[in-house]
């Protein structure tokens, strides 16, 4: 893996602080800017272009992380964010998700998670922390089976789709399709490569972009 250069977007003076060198300990990661607010941000990248991943909090003064990620997703499309999130903030992931940002973790996640999501979206994934996954199953809203892209998903794919956003096991689909767990097996394998997804963190905001599902 190439340098993985960074930018640290939050308020705090210490978080940021102590965040820079946790990562910067981490062989190819780069630390390359930081900044107070999504304003500040802006100026930077305005200034110095986009850095492989974005660190963005999302309370901050001046311009929150929700309208740096929109600003900064319509100037640059390629722009690969990973939002730092409280358990409050879960009202904020369904319009975040649509905007593009590629990742969600908590603000006290250790630092191995936060090297792992670094490095998934730096080749090219998404990345969901275990923790705000299953809350996140617990708060789905309203389910949709009429997917708004055409991604090739049969009835029963999006059926199971569903039910795998909702936390089932592939056992508990089985027993509640009165099919065998083979058949959710294979089923779970084709929807995983028609939605060109790696996990069930894949398919959560798969479903929740193309609006499958939403969150309160």
């Amino acid at each position: 893996m190439n340098t993985c250069n960074i930018t640290i977007v939050d308020d705090h003076h210490l978080f940021r602080n102590g965040l820079k060198l946790l990562l910067n300990g981490i062989e190819n990661f780069k630390v390359v800017n930081e900044a107070e607010n999504g304003l500040e941000l802006l100026k930077i990248l305005l200034k110095e272009g986009i850095p492989d991943v974005i660190l963005l909090d999302i309370e901050m003064p001046i311009m929150n992380g929700i309208e740096a990620a929109e600003k900064v997703l319509s100037l640059y499309p390629d722009a690969k964010i990973i939002v730092l999130s409280m358990y409050s903030d879960e009202e904020y992931y369904y319009k975040l998700i649509n905007i593009g940002v590629k990742g969600f973790l908590l603000k006290n996640s250790n630092i191995n998670d936060v090297e792992t999501a670094i490095v998934s979206i730096c080749n090219g994934g998404n990345y969901f922390s275990a923790e705000l996954l299953l809350n996140t199953i617990k708060n789905i809203k309203k389910i949709n089976k009429q997917p708004d892209i055409d991604s090739g998903l049969s009835e029963r794919e999006i059926e199971i789709l569903i039910d795998i956003c909702k936390g089932f096991s592939n056992q508990e689909i089985a027993n509640k399709l009165f099919i065998s767990k083979r058949t959710v097996d294979k089923h779970r394998a084709n929807i995983m490569e028609k939605t060109d997804s790696k996990n069930t963190a894949n398919l959560i905001m798969y479903s929740i972009k193309n609006n499958i599902i939403q969150l309160p």
